[in-house]
């Protein structure tokens, strides 16, 4: 009997237009791994709830979700809370105590078990994730990585037979997601767990699963394993592509994206002989040295596509943002986060600055934006000193800035009232308020979500609604903290379009990002912060070419033959201009 089945599940929210599922399908079986993936809105989210009886949300539904053969809204709350375990987008909305120790303990204890077996639980699981050095610390000092990984041992603990994840790294950077993930992992693979996860994040994701699903406007169009789900999304031409082809692994990009189907020499082979598609990045060198040869003898046939490629800025701009000498610590008992740092940002540029956690990137955004008063430097921003005098002068009117949580900037209580709440001040007559405000609801595509509460969008529709609060503004300078996190794939496509109309228009972009993928092909200039310094900055394409690690997966798969391609189109071109077969 399979572990979860759904059958023709049809699911409407009241007052919807339309299903938000439509005759859903599906069975899971016993310790698979399963990865559910699709634009936002598409209804994974909606799926997933109702998997879990205290989650699934009010609404008319139609066909039949059961676990071992019982329909879960029916299930007895004990049978619902230890075999269904599930782990949501925010870590902060899960945690309800104040210490780890007693988060580990809190559904156990709420099942009436005894002292002594709650103790030996928690250590179990507390050793099994490696806890013990925060295991007594307050969940108000931890990093959201550890915040995250508390709720996962915190479902765990319960010995779940199911686990379910509904986009678990969405506020994750990616060494914390890339860390969570492999505990998911560990978790399905040591102890048998069968785990159902959406996410958008598969460069990772997508080499760990038995099964990948595809959804598309409340249905299931693909459900496969892995290795034929790249060459469905592809279809026949880059035209056919689906939009969730972008969110794929990128060896799984350039396989397809260079008619990979036809190059079959190097690729794992099935006993039926079926070839199974590279998902990894060792998969993928192994694939190019039987396609292009062995790289100490290579000879390419075709130059590098990057060789000719150059910024769309002209280098010879004036700063509009200038960093002399900046330094700032945020107690006398801390370190200096930011150490005599110097930085320009040109007008009409896309800068990315980017490094690892803690280094001081989004210290100096703030430094920039007047939050924080650095203690010794100085800052200019056209033509004006940062300084408590010029704040005024400076923020929302020559600059404004995106906040990494976005839910600093939300006020009021529907979507389209939050945007109209950026436009206050302008004096503007309702009716050109209106067409503003139905205008950015279309750029952002979230015109469906005009009435719901910016609270209970996801982690991604909320960052879409900050950025077109901020975009209302019409900021000269816009200052961005990790504006792709939690975005779907085919978005970011949307955002680059975006900041590109932005910088023909003359305005400034400076962006702090883990986002390497997205920095390399759509920005002007990066930078990598270390150590509260930039230590390195330059032309997009040349600055990820000269690094050996901190540069974009499909780099890192071909650099072995040419290092000066960057991104995974680059290099799908390069490499069917270079085939020997």
């Amino acid at each position: 009997m399979a572990k979860l089945e759904i059958r023709n599940l049809t699911f409407t929210y009241p007052l919807a237009d339309k299903p938000a599922l439509s005759d859903v399908t599906l069975t899971v079986d016993q310790a698979e791994f399963v990865v559910i993936c699709g634009k936002s809105g598409c209804g994974k989210s909606t799926l997933l709830r109702q998997l879990k009886k205290n989650l699934i949300p009010y609404g008319e539904k139609e066909g039949s979700v059961l676990y071992r053969g019982h329909e879960i809204a029916e299930l007895d709350d004990r049978m619902s809370t230890t075999d269904l375990g599930f782990v949501q987008q925010n870590p902060d909305n899960q945690l309800v105590t104040d210490k780890v120790w007693h988060e580990l303990a809190f559904g156990l204890e709420s099942l009436g078990l005894d002292n002594q077996t709650i103790r030996r639980k928690v250590a179990e699981m507390a050793s099994f994730f490696d806890m013990q050095s925060w295991f007594r610390k307050g969940v108000a000092e931890l990093s959201g990585g550890q915040k995250q990984l508390l709720n996962l041992a915190s479902v765990m603990v319960m010995q779940p037979k199911v686990l379910i994840l509904d986009e678990p790294t969405s506020q994750l950077d990616p060494i914390a997601a890339e860390e969570f993930l492999k505990t998911v992992y560990k978790i399905n693979r040591d102890l048998g767990t069968t785990v159902i996860i959406s996410e958008h994040r598969l460069e990772n994701l997508i080499p760990m699963a038995d099964r990948v699903i595809v959804m598309d406007q409340g249905r299931i169009i693909a459900n496969d394993d892995p290795w034929n789900i790249g060459d469905f999304l592809a279809g026949e031409s880059a035209e056919e592509r689906h939009p969730m082809f972008y969110g794929m692994p990128s060896v799984m990009k350039i396989y397809s994206g260079c008619g990979g189907s036809k190059m079959k020499r190097g690729l794992k082979e099935t006993a039926e002989g079926r070839h199974l598609a590279p998902l990894t990045i060792r998969d993928g060198r192994l694939w190019l040295e039987a396609v292009l040869g062995d790289p100490e003898e290579f000879t390419p046939k075709s130059p590098s596509p990057a060789a000719s490629e150059t910024s769309g800025v002209d280098v010879l701009r004036d700063p509009i943002i200038t960093i002399k000498d900046l330094w700032h610590q945020y107690d006398r008992h801390s370190g200096e986060v930011l150490r005599g740092l110097n930085l320009e940002v040109r007008e009409g540029e896309l800068f990315c600055l980017m490094g690892g956690n803690g280094a001081g990137k989004s210290t100096t955004l703030k430094a920039v934006a007047g939050i924080i008063k650095p203690q010794r430097g100085t800052i200019h921003v056209d033509g004006l000193k940062v300084c408590k005098e010029n704040t005024g002068k400076l923020m929302g009117k020559v600059m404004a800035m995106v906040p990494q949580n976005p839910q600093a900037l939300f006020t009021e209580i529907t979507v389209e009232e939050e945007l109209a709440e950026a436009l206050y001040d302008r004096k503007l007559a309702a009716e050109e308020v209106a067409k503003r405000v139905d205008a950015m609801l279309d750029t952002m595509e979230i015109t469906h979500l005009r009435k719901s509460h910016p609270y209970d969008l996801s982690g991604g529709e909320q960052q879409r609604l900050a950025l077109g609060k901020i975009l209302l503004l019409e900021p000269k300078i816009l200052l961005l903290d990790e504006p792709t996190k939690g975005l779907d794939p085919f978005f970011k496509i949307t955002l680059a379009g975006i900041f590109r109309k932005l910088r023909d228009q003359g305005v400034t972009l400076f962006m702090v990002s883990h986002d390497v993928e997205f920095c390399a092909e759509y920005g002007d200039r990066c930078a990598m912060f270390f150590d509260g310094d930039v230590v390195s900055c330059g032309q997009a394409k040349e600055f990820f070419a000269g690094n050996s690690f901190y540069t974009t997966t499909a780099n890192r798969i071909v650099r072995q033959w040419n290092d000066q391609l960057v991104t995974w189109e680059e290099v799908a071109r390069w490499v069917e201009q270079n085939t020997t077969l």
